[in-house]
């Protein structure tokens, strides 16, 4: 019998067994009103609240209020709609980068106090967002990769670099992630072929980078929306490669599936969420403490084991083996979304991207 997971149904059922212990902070705070916590619905949030949250309450006595939140512009209006009242609909919240670049041009987050967290050292400088005058509104949850992914037995030798999708013997083989937002296909080009994403910077680039991308049209046999129906296909090797997401991929391999997750030699496309704190969010000290405690290596460790995600600080830091690391990251440097271009010319990016999967 065939079996399909989706990569929320993955995201909230991989659990690892064992559970890390968390180091609670020097100062247990007492249990008061429980702070609002959103996350991306279905089994995300179903695992965040059975592996996480418990976590964190038991370390610090603060509990959580679970809010099931969209990935994509429709929490940002809610936020937004909240705030006209004097309101937020969350105390903290996951974001992607879209809405999250939208939500900050808005002022619609608060600025957060560094002094509150001092597991931020832990954390990369791309996992924090800053306004202009460098105050810190985003700070890394939770990440995941989209690879390269193969049937071994329509494929047996996995290509190595992005430029595969490019190469005239998959015509017709290949399935990619149906929108310029969600595929960051302009930023794989860009590293492919442009040594890099800087030459984004300009539309007159970006024009540049789309010429070459529709050079893989003939190759694509689906641009996809539905994660579950490309991943069918590629298991069964109706289409044998294509973009997908590593740990759905890992997996399906794990389930005896010949498939197969490729980090390219240019990078596999990390992909993340962040937490924001909406503006009129009134938990202030409590929301520093959760975002500080999601920082942790401990809690990075139990994301990584129990939720599928990869870890948004230094994995040095971490205790997880080689092989846990290797079933949601990669060593090499990734390629991050250009979230800006997306937010500058998203029309002209929109029509330029139809026009060219149309053919």
């Amino acid at each position: 019998m065939k079996s399909t997971f989706t990569r929320r149904r993955f995201m909230g059922t991989a659990a690892a067994t064992g559970v890390a212990t968390l180091a609670a902070p020097s100062i247990l705070r007492a249990a008061g009103e429980p702070i609002k916590v959103g996350t991306y619905g279905g089994f995300f949030e179903s695992s965040f609240k059975e592996f996480i949250f418990p976590e964190f309450t038991k370390a610090t006595g603060i509990e959580v209020n679970s809010v099931a939140v969209p990935t994509g512009e429709t929490w940002l209006v809610q936020i937004k709609n909240a705030a006209r009242a004097k309101t937020a609909p969350a105390d903290v919240s996951l974001m992607a980068g879209i809405p999250r670049n939208n939500g900050a041009r808005q002022k619609l987050f608060q600025t957060l106090d560094e002094s509150k967290l001092p597991n931020l050292k832990n954390m990369p400088d791309r996992f924090q967002d800053r306004y202009e005058d460098g105050g810190l509104y985003g700070v890394g949850g939770v990440s995941w990769y989209i690879t390269l992914c193969t049937n071994s037995d329509e494929i047996p030798v996995a290509p190595e670099s992005w430029a595969a999708l490019w190469d005239s013997q998959y015509e017709g083989k290949i399935g990619l992630l149906g929108l310029a937002t969600n595929s960051f296909l302009l930023e794989v080009t860009a590293t492919t072929f442009f040594g890099g994403t800087d030459i984004l910077d300009t539309k007159e680039g970006i024009q540049k980078v789309f010429d070459k991308l529709s050079e893989v049209v003939p190759n694509v046999r689906l641009w996809y929306k539905d994660e579950g129906s490309f991943q069918q296909q590629l298991q069964d090797g109706e289409i044998p490669m294509g973009q997908y997401y590593h740990d759905v991929a890992g997996l399906a391999a794990a389930e005896g599936f010949p498939v197969v997750s490729t980090f390219p030699k240019e990078g596999g496309i990390l992909d993340s969420g962040y937490w924001i704190v909406p503006e009129y969010a009134n938990a202030v000290d409590e929301v520093h403490e959760f975002i500080n405690f999601m920082s942790t290596p401990e809690t990075q460790a139990l994301l990584s084991r129990n939720v599928g995600t990869a870890p948004v600080i230094n994995t040095d830091l971490m205790d997880l083996s080689e092989a846990e690391l290797a079933a949601v990251a990669s060593p090499l440097e990734p390629i991050i979304p250009r979230y800006d271009i997306y937010q500058e010319h998203a029309a002209w990016i929109s029509d330029t991207w139809n026009k060219m999967i149309a053919g």
